[in-house]
Order: C-alpha cells, then structure tokens, then sequence
C-alpha cells in the first residue's frame, strides 16, 4: 500500500493553503479562535480523508475500472462497450467528491437548484461525452475537430442559458474531472486506443476504418478526459434552460444566502461541528456510492468473475473509499469552507469600503492562492513529468510548473478583479478557448490532447473546496450576487492548462524543426 506516499501527496497539496490562510487569520483578517480551530480540525480531517479516500480509488475503485475496460473489450462488441460506458462514467462522476463539494456551494448560494438533480445531470453529461470520446478514438477522427464542434454546440448552449447558470457550468467542467473520474476515463481511452489499434472490436465500418487509419496511438491515448469534461458544461446548460422554462427563479437572494450559510450549525464550536455535520454526509456518501457497488456487484457476476481474494480487495478499496469521503466532506464542510468564506469576506469587504490596499491585497491573495494551489497538486506534476518525457527532456518540468503557476495565478487574479468591478466572465472565457481551439490547428496533437486531457488537473480539491469558498465570500462582502460573480473561477483555473501546454507544445516542435535543420 502507498498509504504514507498518498498522505505526503496530500499534505503536499493542503498544507501551504493552511499556512497562507493561519498568517492572514492572525493578522491583517482575523478569523477569530473558533474559527481557526475549526479550520485547522477541517484541515486535519481533509488530509486524512482525501488519504484513505485515494487509498481507496488505487486498490479498489480502480482495478474495478481497468478490469472492466479490458473484460469489455475482449467481448468484441462496440454496442455493449459504449453503452456500458455510459453507465461508468454516470455512476463514478456521482461518486465525485469535487462535484459534491461544488454541488453543495451552489446550492448554498442557490436555494431553488436542486442539489441532485444537478448531479445527476452533470454524471450524465459525463457518461455522454465519454461515449462521444470513444468513438472519436474508433472512428481515428481528429482530437482538434471534435474539440471544436464539443464546444462550439457548448458555447451556443450557454448563450440560452440564463446568466446565472453560465459560470456553473463552466466551473462543472473543471470540477468534475477529479481524483475519482480521471482513473477511469483514462483506464478506458487507453484500453480502447490500445484495442483498436489491433482491429479486435468489431463495428462495421468503424473497424474498417481503425484499421486503415495512421493516427499514432500514443495520440489516440489521450484526450478522452477532455472531451469529457465538455460534458458537464453541456449538462448544466440543459439544466439552466429547462430551469428557465419552468420559471424558476435561481437567482441569489442574499438573505437566504445567509440563512443557507448558517443553517444546522445552530451554535455549535469546536468539534461539535463536525459531529453535527456527519450524520447528513454519510447519508449523502452512501447514496454517492451506492450505485457503484450495484456495478461492481452487475460486473463480478456477469462480466469479470473475479476470485474471492480479489474481491476481498476490491471490497477493502471501496470501504476505505466510503470512509475517506466522509471524512473529506466533513472537514471540509465543517471547517475549510467556512474559514474560507469568512476570509473572502473580510478581505472583500476592506477592499471594497476602503480601497487602496486593500483592494491590491485581495488581489494579491487570491493571485498567491492560484500560484501555491496549481504547484501543490499532486496530478500537476505527474502532467509536467509526462510532458518532460514525452518530448525527449526538451520541455523541463520547472519551466512547465512556472507556465502553469503563472496562469492560474492571473486566471484567479483576474477573478477577484471580476467580483470587484462586476464584469462579465465571457470577456475572459471567450478569447481564453478561442485562442486554445485556435492553438490546437497549429500544436503538435499529442501535446494539444494532453492539454485538454490536463484542463481539470489545475482544478483539484483545492480550488473547488477552498479557493471557490474563498471567492464567494469576497463577492458577498463587495455587495455583488455570488452566483454571476463568484462562480467562474474554478472554470478560469481550467482554461489555463488548455493555452499553456499547446505554447509549449509549440515551442518543442520549433526546437525540433531546428535541430533537423542542423
């Protein structure tokens, strides 16, 4: 077991958001003993959570999903593979613990967006575009083309979409592709690449096609996990129209924002909290991977037959993974969002009454926040030392890691200056993709789906507990309406990855152009 590897990764990631919000507590935005005790307890209980919850996903959760893949395929049938597909990207994206936490900010701040229904909708647009990624790779069509099409229907989609659903949707998007969703989506686009490059799924043309084609496998490897993360944002605006249609009214109404805020906390402190919060989580953990068991039970009797000493293991993964997410969710539920909230809000409000500053400091808060996160997470650097090998040490990781800091940094920099002066995300959203689709026809493929596959990497457990928390508490204190102001951010700190490995991508076949000309 990397149980201690797991633990150094995951400390590795909170630790330095811990520090960074303890010296601003204690000094220029007191947070108050209660509050700092909560939010060190929440940190402690994330860690050890988010530990035995990855514990679990490599032991347990995991194998479920290779073996699946590769019992799949070996039945030959693109029909029953596609379709089972569907259903394991549905039923591992409600097991999300990103997108539980991203459920519940929303609906705090939206009280008529039903928390599930949300979910469900975003694990079905998972599912669909994991479908749609999977015969992208079967049928050899280009990456850049199906990138281009995805969103070009998504950004279509989100014009319709009443204004308070557009940042959400595009935030699902880096939210959903987390610790949980990438191993299987990625398990599955390799398995099929690796299939279909020996011709032995049968589908008509499909075949005739793969069979023919001359697109390198190493690029048909990748890119599946970017595809899906269209997805969610497809979903959400589907969500939003039909909300719109059935005249709901999502928008913020600040004093239930509050209430939303404070309610079920009554006037619990210290680890009071935490008890009170995990009756509810576990009620919400076991819905989330209840349908997973029901899967993984479907399979074993029908499809892989496991021994009994893999299914023990199997059975160990997943509980490590039920009792993980309990505790990821009550730390952060109890302790980290508050304190992060509150921290926003401090600062948000002395930034906005005072200006100077304090309006550079919030800034500057959130622009290190975006630095330290993007360098803390542990999938960041496993990209960067993928990239470094895949071209040949030419790409060095610490010019990678500084490209992808700096980014994050401006993206989240530039959300605090969006809550501040109110303006439209579509002014960084829409040059932002433009010039990454626009990259794609210029950058070698292979970098171009490593990108898109990396654009939920930079958005990990960090950003969509701490870092959206951190935002929506800044914006209520400016005056401004959570919902069309803070969320966003999650969505900025996704597009960076899109723009800055495709330039460097560009810059690797440049370097190569000039040592073949020498």
């Amino acid at each position: 077991m990397n149980l201690l590897q797991k633990l150094k990764e995951t400390i590795s990631s909170v630790l330095p958001i811990m520090a960074i919000v303890l010296i601003l507590g204690l000094t220029l935005a007191p947070l108050g003993s209660d509050l700092l005790v909560r939010f060190i307890l929440g940190g402690v209980l994330l860690i050890l959570g988010l530990t035995v919850f990855l514990l679990g996903v490599d032991i347990g959760i995991l194998p479920i999903g290779e073996r699946s893949g590769a019992a799949l395929t070996a039945k030959r049938n693109l029909s029953l593979l596609l379709g089972v597909s569907f259903a394991i990207g549905f039923m591992v994206t409600v097991a999300e613990p990103d997108v539980q936490v991203l459920a519940v900010q929303i609906k705090n701040v939206s009280p008529a967006v039903n928390k599930w229904a949300l979910i469900f909708m975003i694990a079905a647009g998972i599912g669909l575009f994991v479908v749609i990624g999977l015969l992208r790779t079967m049928l050899s069509l280009k990456l850049k083309y199906v990138l281009l099409l995805s969103y070009a229907t998504v950004f279509t989609m989100a014009f319709f979409c009443p204004s308070e659903f557009q940042g959400i949707a595009f935030d699902a998007g880096g939210a959903t592709t987390g610790p949980m969703t990438v191993p299987f989506i990625m398990a599955l686009g390799v398995g099929v690449a690796a299939v279909r490059s020996k011709g032995q799924i049968h589908s008509g043309a499909a075949l005739e096609k793969s069979k023919n084609s001359t697109e390198n496998s190493s690029d048909a490897s990748f890119g599946l996990t970017g595809i899906a993360s269209v997805g969610p944002i497809a979903a959400v605006c589907f969500y939003g129209i039909l909300q719109s249609f059935t005249n709901s009214n999502p928008s913020l109404a600040k004093d239930a924002f509050l209430a939303a805020e404070n309610s079920g906390k009554g006037s619990a402190t210290g680890l009071y909290v935490f008890l009170s919060e995990l009756p509810s989580v576990f009620k919400e953990v076991s819905m989330a991977l209840l349908p997973l068991v029901a899967m993984f039970i479907v399979f074993q009797i029908f499809l892989l037959k496991m021994p009994p000493f893999q299914v023990r293991r199997m059975i160990k993964g997943l509980l490590y993974s039920f009792a993980g997410l309990v505790l990821f969710l009550t730390g952060v539920n109890g302790g980290f969002m508050p304190a992060g909230q509150s921290l926003g809000g401090l600062l948000g409000k002395a930034a906005s009454t005072e200006g100077g500053w304090w309006l550079l400091l919030l800034c500057g808060t959130g622009t290190l926040f975006g630095a330290v996160v993007v360098c803390a997470e542990p999938a960041v650097w496993v990209l960067t030392e993928q990239v470094e090998s895949i071209s040949g040490g030419t790409i060095k990781r610490k010019v990678m890691l500084a490209a992808l800091s700096a980014g994050v940094a401006v993206s989240i920099g530039l959300s605090m200056l969006r809550l501040l002066f109110s303006f439209s995300i579509w002014y960084i959203l829409l040059p932002g993709y433009a010039l990454a689709l626009f990259l794609s026809f210029i950058c070698p493929p292979l970098f171009t789906a490593i990108a898109f596959d990396s654009g939920g990497v930079a958005s990990g457990p960090m950003t969509s507990t701490f870092i959206l928390s951190f935002t929506l508490g800044a914006s209520l204190a400016c005056g401004g309406n959570p919902v069309t102001d803070a969320f966003g951010v999650i969505a900025l700190v996704a597009m960076t990855p899109l723009i800055a490995i495709q330039v460097l991508g560009i810059i690797f076949r440049l370097k190569q152009r000039r040592a073949r000309t020498k």
